[in-house]
């Protein structure tokens, strides 16, 4: 057979098309809505986190902030329990992760030590597909994620007996890729899946600026946790060793992580006493501060529209406002009571129209809590989503034990 030389550039340039498409995979998609909405502003994301299967069930957030159930995907991996009883299954927050920037969300599948990343279709953002292979978490029960300003770097959070993170390149074509030179031990003495909450790490987060990587860990009473923080190189690669903060006298069992804008600082949930700040710049200006008739402060989220943040307590069911002013003093601005047991569990908040807008998982009651946040000290709830109805109809399993993660695109 003969080949002109414009079949073989045909040839040619359609081979280097194949070769330049994006490698996704296609996951197995159950549907919880005749019809996906095309006119939304944006999606929440969470995991069911089953040990015989792990999904990520997506919503739609709509105009006005509430939530419509859309689909559950397959994450590629299995969930898992840490040895503990009750919801907050991986005693962490991070479990599940979007990059607004990157277009891109990632999620871990702590039963298989793995941890899958998926596009988002800005124009319909419920409607992800897996990008590139399921990779290794280089240690085991992964448990939190972070990814850096621009979506092109994604770091993980070990927390079983092989601890500690390692840190992989966004790749839009392969996925993720580890990056040399990351992977790095924190040295806790613990058990797959791992035993806590006391003595488990918990979340893992960027500085503003992304020269930085943070993981906390929680305390064993009486002894205080810490902070560990590596520096980040240009290329992406973490220091050798990492820098041990400790919180502040009282401080305890230091949980999620949500950065303080343009502080250098860090306000971390404490479960054993309410919320700590961490001055990485001026230790002297850290602190811990107590929130009177808590049981277990452990999740937060910062809205750019109050100003201020959301704490969730899984013990009493009720999301706490705190303001942190300029010299890094923190107040209780408002407190927020939930359903009585629902167990709120991770937040995050969402800007949608103007107006923010928190989210939080309440798994004892199978449900997503809807809050407006119309101003400081003015969070309403305006809705609630029912999960347990729509995930069975569509055959998607769920327990409130498992449930777990909480994070938002918006276009």
């Amino acid at each position: 057979m003969k080949f002109t030389t414009a079949i073989l550039t045909s040839v040619l340039a359609a081979s280097a098309l194949v070769s330049a498409a994006p490698l996704v995979r296609r996951a197995k998609t159950k549907m919880m809505t005749p019809a996906t909405r095309f006119d939304a502003s944006g999606a929440i994301y969470f995991i069911t986190n089953e040990p015989d299967e792990n999904m990520v069930i997506a919503a739609t957030i709509n105009s006005d902030g509430t939530l419509n159930l859309d689909r559950a995907v397959a994450a590629g991996g299995r969930g898992a329990h840490g040895i503990a009883d009750g919801p907050d299954a991986l005693f962490s927050q991070g479990a599940i992760k979007a990059s607004a920037k990157g277009k891109v969300l990632a999620t871990v599948n702590s039963g298989s030590n793995t941890v899958s990343l998926f596009t988002i279709d800005p124009n319909t953002p419920t409607n992800i597909q897996q990008l590139g292979d399921v990779v290794s978490s280089e240690g085991e029960f992964p448990m939190s994620l972070a990814f850096n300003g621009d979506g092109s770097r994604l770091c993980v959070l070990n927390g079983g007996q092989v601890n500690g993170v390692v840190c992989y390149k966004v790749d839009k074509k392969l996925g993720l890729v580890a990056l040399p030179n990351t992977l790095r031990p924190l040295g806790l003495n613990q058990t797959t899946p791992a035993t806590g909450p006391a003595g488990t790490a918990s979340h893992i987060v960027f500085s503003e600026g992304g020269k930085q990587l943070v993981a906390s860990v929680k305390g064993v009473p009486p002894t205080p946790g810490f902070l560990a923080v590596w520096d980040v190189k240009d290329d992406g690669s973490l220091s050798p060793d990492f820098k041990k903060v400790a919180p502040a006298k009282n401080g305890l069992l230091p949980f999620s992580m949500t950065v303080i804008p343009g502080k250098n600082a860090i306000l971390a949930t404490d479960a054993g006493l309410g919320f700590d700040i961490f001055d990485l710049k001026d230790n002297n200006r850290s602190s811990a501060i107590k929130i009177d008739n808590q049981i277990a402060t452990c999740w937060s989220s910062f809205s750019k529209k109050t100003g201020n943040f959301y704490l969730t307590d899984i013990g009493t069911a009720t999301v706490t406002e705190v303001h942190v002013d300029d010299n890094l003093k923190g107040s209780i601005v408002q407190q927020y009571p939930q359903a009585p047991g629902s167990a709120t569990i991770d937040n995050d908040i969402a800007t949608v129209n103007g107006q923010d807008f928190l989210y939080v998982l309440a798994p004892n009651a199978t449900a997503v809590d809807v809050l407006l946040l119309d101003g400081p000290g003015s969070a309403k709830k305006i809705s609630s989503l029912d999960l347990s109805g729509p995930t069975k109809a569509a055959g998607v399993t769920i327990s409130p034990n498992n449930l777990q993660g909480m994070t938002t695109f918006t276009r």
